[in-house]
This record gives C-alpha cells, sequence and structure tokens, in this order.
C-alpha cells in the first residue's frame, strides 16, 4: 500500500491491521523493549494550543498507522530506526489522504505520532525539559507543572482518559508493576529514576492522576544549592564534614521540599571504597560510589502474595555486610529497623522523613516504632532515637516557591522524658522584596563544639569543623 524499501530499515506490514479496540493495547511500550530513547526535536511550548481539529486528524492518521505497520517488527529495530520508520509511514498516510498541513504542523504531528508509539505520548516534551520539577495530570484535558517553585497549568492534553490510563500502564510495567481497577494505586519510577505515582479510575473520579517528580540530568551538588541559596557556604562545609565523618542524618521536610535532593548532595561523601546499601519504594536515589547495592520494595501479586515491605529490605541488608545503609524514606516500622542498624555499628547510614521540624521529626520517629506494634516503653524508645540519631536537617519549600535548608540540629540526648536538641544552623525570614520572593539569612547559634566534635577528631576534621564554625560566626 505504500511502497517498498530497504530491507535494513523496513517494518514489515500487517496484511490486516487490528480492530479499533486493540489499538491502545498493542500501541503499548510493553511491545517495545525498554531502550535508550533518542532525543526528540524541540516539542512546541505548552501555551501553544491545539484545535481539536488536530486531535481528530491525528486520531485518523494514528489509526491507518496501526494497520499498516507491523509493530512486533517494529519492536525489532533500535529506537532511531523505528522512530524514522515510522515518521516516512505517517507522510505517505498524509500524502494519500490528502490531509493539509502546515510544515510546521505536519511536523508537530509526526513528532507526536512518534512519541504515542515509542514513548509516552503527550507527556514526552515536558519531559525533555530539565526546568521543570513535577508533572501533574488530573485527567485526560488538564495537566499542571511546577517551574521554578509554581505550579502553572498547560496545554497537553490527552485523546482520552483511556489513552492517558494506557500511557500509566506503560510506565509502570517497565519496573514491573501493575495499576488497573483491581489495584488502581502504584508507586514506579522512570528509567532515569524519576518518581512516579498513579492512582487510577475507580478511586480517582474525573480520570487517571498521574504525578511525575523529574530528576534533573544533572544531580546536584551541595555547591549548587549553596549557589541557589539553599544553604550559606559555611553550612554547606557543615554538611559536608557531617556526611563525611560517618554521622547518622535523618532528613526532614515536607513535600516537595528536597529531601531526596539532600540527601543525594550527602551521599556525594561517602567514600568509595564503603559498601553502601540502599533501600526504597521506588529506586531514585543516584548514587555516585562503584560500590553500592540498590533494593526496591514489591507490591502483592494478583493473589494478594509475595508483597516485599521496607522493613522486610531493612532487616535483610543488615545480612549483607552494609557499612552505610540508606534508607528512601521513613514512613513505617522500619524506622525501629533503621534505628537498630544505626545503633550497631552502621554509622553514616541516612534516611528521609516528611515532618515540618526537628523536634516534630523525632515525635513521628516514635510513633511508627510504636504503631509499628512493638511494645516498648517511651522512655526505650527515645533512648534508641538519642542513641542512633546524631544530626536532623530540615528542609522546607517556603510560600514564594523557593527551598532552604532551615535547620541543622544535633540530638543531644534525654533529660527525664525529653530528648534535648541543638541548633547548629538556622534560616531567617526577614521579609520579601517587591517581586513577592522571601528574603532570608542563615545564622549560625554560636556552638563552639557540637556534640559530633571528637567524631570529626576521629576523621581529621575537626580543623575544616572549627574553620566553618568560626567563619559563621564572622559573618554574623
Amino acid at each position: 500500500m505504500f511502497g517498498k524499501r530497504s530491507a535494513n530499515t523496513a517494518a514489515p506490514r500487517a496484511s490486516q491491521g487490528p480492530s479499533s479496540t486493540v489499538v491502545e493495547a498493542i500501541a503499548s511500550p510493553v511491545a517495545l523493549t525498554p531502550q535508550p530513547t533518542v532525543a526528540p526535536p524541540p516539542a512546541p511550548p505548552p501555551e501553544v494550543r491545539r484545535s481539536d481539529e488536530y486531535y481528530m486528524t491525528k486520531s485518523t492518521i494514528f489509526g491507518a498507522l496501526i494497520e499498516a505497520i507491523d509493530l512486533s517488527q517494529l519492536s525489532k529495530l533500535d529506537a532511531e530506526s523505528a522512530r524514522e520508520e515510522i515518521r516516512d509511514i505517517v507522510n505517505e498516510i498524509i500524502a494519500i489522504k490528502n490531509v493539509v498541513l502546515s510544515i510546521a504542523e505536519q511536523e508537530d504531528l509526526l513528532e507526536d505520532i512518534c512519541n504515542d508509539v515509542l514513548g509516552y505520548g503527550p507527556l514526552e516534551p515536558l519531559l525533555a525539559r530539565d526546568d521543570i520539577a513535577d508533572i501533574m495530570v488530573n485527567g485526560s484535558n488538564r495537566t499542571y507543572i511546577e517551574v521554578q517553585g509554581k505550579i502553572q497549568l498547560t496545554s497537553v492534553r490527552f485523546r482520552d482518559n483511556a489513552q492517558l490510563m494506557n500511557i500509566c500502564q506503560r510506565i509502570v510495567s517497565q519496573v514491573g508493576r501493575r495499576v488497573d481497577e483491581a489495584s488502581p494505586i502504584c508507586d514506579a519510577r522512570l528509567l532515569d529514576g524519576s518518581r512516579v505515582n498513579v492512582i487510577g479510575p475507580p478511586l480517582a473520579i474525573d480520570g487517571p492522576a498521574l504525578t511525575i517528580r523529574k530528576f534533573k540530568k544533572d544531580k546536584l551538588t551541595l555547591d549548587q544549592i549553596t549557589r541557589f541559596g539553599a544553604i550559606s557556604p559555611e553550612g554547606a562545609e557543615i554538611l559536608k564534614i557531617i556526611g563525611r565523618v560517618r554521622c547518622n542524618v535523618l532528613i526532614s521536610g515536607g513535600t516537595g521540599s528536597g529531601k531526596t535532593t539532600l540527601l543525594n548532595c550527602l551521599t556525594n561523601y561517602i567514600e568509595d571504597d564503603e559498601r553502601v546499601i540502599t533501600c526504597e519504594d521506588a529506586a531514585e536515589l543516584q548514587l555516585q560510589q562503584p560500590h553500592v547495592v540498590r533494593l526496591e520494595t514489591r507490591p502483592p501479586n494478583l493473589e494478594g502474595q509475595g508483597a516485599i515491605t521496607m522493613r522486610d529490605l531493612v532487616k535483610n541488608c543488615l545480612r549483607m555486610r552494609p557499612e552505610r545503609i540508606i534508607v528512601g524514606e521513613v514512613r513505617g516500622p522500619e524506622a525501629f529497623d533503621l534505628l537498630q542498624a544505626m545503633n550497631t555499628g552502621h554509622d553514616g547510614s541516612m534516611g528521609t522523613l516528611h515532618a515540618n521540624s526537628p523536634r516534630e521529626a523525632l515525635s513521628r520517629l516514635e510513633s511508627m516504632i510504636t504503631m509499628g506494634g512493638f511494645a516498648l516503653p517511651p522512655r526505650t524508645i527515645r533512648e534508641m532515637i538519642v542513641s542512633s540519631i546524631d544530626v536532623i536537617i530540615q528542609a522546607a519549600r517556603l510560600r514564594d516557591g523557593s527551598r532552604r535548608i532551615t535547620h541543622i540540629t544535633e540530638v543531644m540526648g534525654l533529660e527525664g522524658e525529653t530528648v534535648i536538641t541543638q541548633d547548629l544552623f538556622l534560616y531567617d525570614i526577614i521579609g520579601e522584596d517587591a517581586n513577592g520572593k522571601l528574603k532570608g539569612r542563615h545564622r549560625s547559634t554560636g556552638i563552639g563544639r557540637p556534640r559530633f566534635w571528637e567524631r570529626a577528631r576521629y576523621f581529621n576534621e575537626e580543623g575544616r569543623l572549627a574553620a566553618a564554625l568560626d567563619a559563621s560566626e564572622l559573618r554574623e
């Protein structure tokens, strides 16, 4: 129908195309083994609005493409060859059907259809942008993004909720998970480590809700977040020393405050000869050390069997001769096992937790252990926390969208029934400018010798620690 092609690039045509009801299932990337995708050409910015006529034309051409191509043969091609094959066939369909499009419209249509077959459809232009922190899809017609801490509505839309659900299934299937009516909630990740959450019907009433926490292509460092104003240079130096001298660290913060980014930054100061084991619900940490074992939880199967929880992972990694244990997020009874690991020779372990202050983080830890069914007196739990956690780092997302490290706090000990903490660094908001941006400053609290001073001396870092503390006091 569309003419002959050379043997090395042609994808054989199906003699009879599948019915339209099967098109969505066949077009799923499950048919294509995950391969490094070729960076697509620059996509139209979100503010470009497309008409209903554009989407009708695209749907017609997409249906003709599915009938004209053998997807099982297409999946054997590399990503670039498959993309070129699809573009050639779509151009022929446009010519045969006498579809009138400008050059720019035709290029947009070609790219959209390639993304539908080989990638994540309308999401591809957003995933290609490195300035987007979050993508939030609320049904097929409303897609929001977060840029520079502010949420914006885009013009990105899906053909219908069925296409959106198909893309959600495509994403989660790549990491061995599923989302359907029987299991409508799913945590997953993209191949680059970006975190994905899907909640579908019948729980999501207005269509599937897809949320993607994007990772930057270039991993942030402490020096970079210092330049962004998230922490002062002296505070960053303290954090580097904390990471290097194997303090047990809990990173606390609200949703979107930068906890995982900060955890990634701190892991840069782990020595290359240390064995590090990470435990996560959806693997997203990007450790650069050569000796890293990455573990990921597993949901139950269709029969409700085979689930592997975070607590299972933390308990098992204690048998794997770890030197440091990194828990992506502490949210349940695994808190007990992490504290035990920190208290039994695995110094330098780290984890994140949702809380709004260091004091609240300690309370949440205690609550998690209590709710996990451990029949321990409150004082025993607090003694365990005090003997395990050295430093709590508090991250916050402020109302202007900026992210700041607001506390570097030491856990000092117990006084009666109360856990005593000591702030080393604080962030004070002092006002806002004419553009509504908050102004503030990081300041030292004047503590001359923190509790981990002897640990710093053991690692020959007390000179740098003293210099950082002195410099911060001089800045005041």
